[in-house]
C-alpha cells in the first residue's frame, strides 16, 4: 500500500455501542469497503477501531460509524488521522 491516498484512522465511539453487534457490524463494513485494521471494546464503554485504506473508504465508514448497526445509539465519533502505517493484514475484532 505505497499510494498517496492510503491513510490511517482511529475512531472512537461513544454511545450505547457494546453488546449491540457494534464489532461485528464494523468489521463486515470495513469488509465491505476494503479496509484492515481492527475493532474492539474499551473498558469505558466506548468502541475503539482503527482502519487503514483509501481515503474515501475511510470517510465511507466514519459516515456509518456516526449511526452504527440498527440497535445501537452513537452519540459522538472522535476520528484521528494517525501517522503512518501499520501494515494491517486484515480487518478483525478484537476484546
Amino acid at each position: 500500500m505505497e499510494n498517496k491516498d492510503i491513510k490511517r484512522v482511529a475512531m472512537r465511539i461513544h454511545g450505547r455501542v457494546q453488546g449491540v453487534f457494534f464489532r461485528a457490524s464494523t468489521q463486515g463494513k470495513a469488509l465491505e469497503l476494503g479496509l484492515y485494521g481492527f475493532v474492539r471494546n474499551e473498558p469505558d464503554g466506548t468502541v475503539y477501531l482503527e482502519a487503514e485504506g483509501k481515503s474515501e473508504a475511510l470517510k465511507e465508514l466514519e459516515k456509518w460509524a456516526h449511526k452504527g448497526p440498527d440497535r445501537a445509539r452513537v452519540e459522538k465519533v472522535e476520528v484521528e488521522e494517525k501517522e503512518g502505517l501499520k501494515g494491517f493484514e486484515r480487518f478483525e475484532q478484537r476484546r
